[in-house]
């Protein structure tokens, strides 16, 4: 049963007009949480679900706000771990756009651990995740283009660009994706 509350005074939701490029800063998304003992594993540290969950959460932010439509994830292209993190650490998900195709999005993600008694931040992930922008009907749905702010988004899309062409003809001469 919906509360009579969550109706009052809302406007219908009206569809995004998907002509209208957006820039990788209107959807970029920072998340931050402090790492507790249920999150860590046998060895002490952070466990790696915990952090793939994060950034999995986060990265799919940006895609939902991208394409004002629920997305979901198509692929991990890579997910580097660099250092652990440990319980006490505020950990930090940086995601931004790197490329948006016809109905998909690639957001990259940074995810650095924070010391909070010193103030000492460490990078310890990095990853790239693709997202497929979905209707209603679970289809895959148009999404509005990216469009770069200044030289350096301009170049960050054509690295993602360059990327995507690479993993589809290594697709392609695997016959099967990977």
């Amino acid at each position: 049963m919906q509360s009579p509350f969550w109706n009052q005074n809302r406007a219908p939701v009206q569809p995004a007009d998907i002509t209208i490029p957006k820039t990788i800063a209107e959807t970029a998304s920072v998340t931050s949480r402090l790492m507790e003992v249920l999150d860590s594993n046998n060895h002490g540290n952070v466990h790696g679900g915990v952090i793939m969950r994060m950034v999995d959460e986060s990265a799919a932010i940006v895609a939902i706000k991208h394409s004002h439509h629920g997305v979901v994830t198509a692929r991990i292209d890579r997910m580097d771990f660099i250092a652990p993190v440990f319980v006490g650490e505020v950990v930090t998900v940086y995601c931004a756009l790197n490329y948006v195709g016809r109905t998909s999005l690639e957001v990259g993600v940074e995810v650095t651990a924070e010391k909070p008694r010193t103030g000492e931040v460490r990078k310890v992930v990095s990853s790239q995740l693709v997202f497929v922008a979905m209707d209603d009907q679970r289809h895959p749905i148009n999404v509005p283009p990216l469009l770069p702010a200044n030289d350096d988004e301009g170049q960050r899309i054509e690295r993602a660009r360059v990327r995507r062409k690479r993993i589809k003809r290594i697709e392609e001469e695997l016959g099967e994706p990977i």
